[in-house]
């Protein structure tokens, strides 16, 4: 404690002054607090959002087209639609991830950036800017890990009579890749949602949003796309490793299955590149739609 003398001799007591990290990291955590107690508000829209894209793709691919005998797993009968269902699970695990990272963090930043200028508010915390998206990405990727523990049980049960996903759970893959996916999708949604306006968030999902689905492993293994090729050049499993979904599905069919999938050597550290790429290019955005 030390004092202040003023003009008449008196001294006023002072207390101890924070240093500008801790006053930056008290900020970042009451931002994320902030964040999560606006989601615990809105638990039920949360687990109504998270749940309904998930459910629905089990239901009509493991329930509804087995039952009314409308082929999915390469024609193999209970067995194929059995080894499909294995291979779909993780993937809707990791789809789950994606899509969560890109509304908890894409779509909300786009509604701040746009007209009403919400973001304003938040950029007004007594800590430097790129600490403010940094806790939007940790508060998203918070989201995503409840996302993947909520659809995953799901995923596990919903299917028809006859049918069983083989799932065979390796915890330290699931327990240290589900938070690195959900970093590496938050830090996309950052990217996104600086990037796309409010207006121009539909061309988001269909230019970008849909194609990472679509060629991201979710119903299939990236391992059998060797078969796809011209002139024995596989051309659609050299493609696809752009897409960072494919390496979140590929981790969760190893976290989850025994069924084969890419090297855990390289979908770890090409997860964390994604990181750096996303957070990085995300963060330099954020600066230039603040200060704009």
């Amino acid at each position: 404690m030390s004092a202040t003398s003023l003009s008449g001799g008196a001294a006023i007591p002072v207390g101890p002054t924070r240093s500008v990290q801790a006053a930056a990291r008290s900020a970042l955590g009451a931002l994320i607090r902030r964040d999560l107690l606006v989601l615990r508000k809105h638990a039920g829209e949360f687990a109504a959002r998270t749940v309904m894209q998930p459910l629905l793709l089990v239901f009509v691919f493991l329930y509804v087209f087995p039952t009314i005998g409308q082929g999915v797993g390469g024609g193999g009968g209970t067995a194929g639609e059995s080894d499909f269902a294995t291979v779909l699970v993780p993937g809707v695990v990791a789809v789950t991830i994606m899509f969560q990272g890109i509304q908890s963090v894409a779509i909300q930043l786009a509604q701040e950036f746009g007209y009403t200028r919400e973001i304003e508010d938040r950029v007004q915390a007594p800590c430097p800017l790129w600490l403010v998206a940094t806790a939007r990405v940790l508060s998203g990727a918070t989201q995503g890990m409840i996302s993947a523990v909520i659809v995953f049980p799901i995923a596990a049960v919903v299917h028809a009579p006859g049918v069983q996903a083989h799932l065979s759970v390796h915890w330290w893959i699931v327990v240290t890749l589900i938070p690195l996916s959900c970093l590496a999708m938050t830090s996309l949604g950052l990217v996104l949602g600086t990037t796309f306006e409010p207006r121009n968030i539909g061309l988001m999902f269909g230019f970008v949003v849909l194609p990472l689905v679509f060629l991201g492993g979710t119903y299939y293994q990236w391992t059998s796309l060797a078969a796809v090729g011209v002139d024995g050049f596989p051309w659609l499993q050299t493609l696809v490793l752009v897409n960072p979904l494919i390496y979140i599905a590929e981790g969760m069919r190893a976290g989850l299955t025994d069924a084969t999938h890419m090297h855990l050597y390289v979908i770890y550290p090409v997860l964390i590149g994604f990181c750096v790429l996303f957070l990085g290019l995300g963060l330099r955005n954020f600066r230039r739609r603040v200060l704009s």
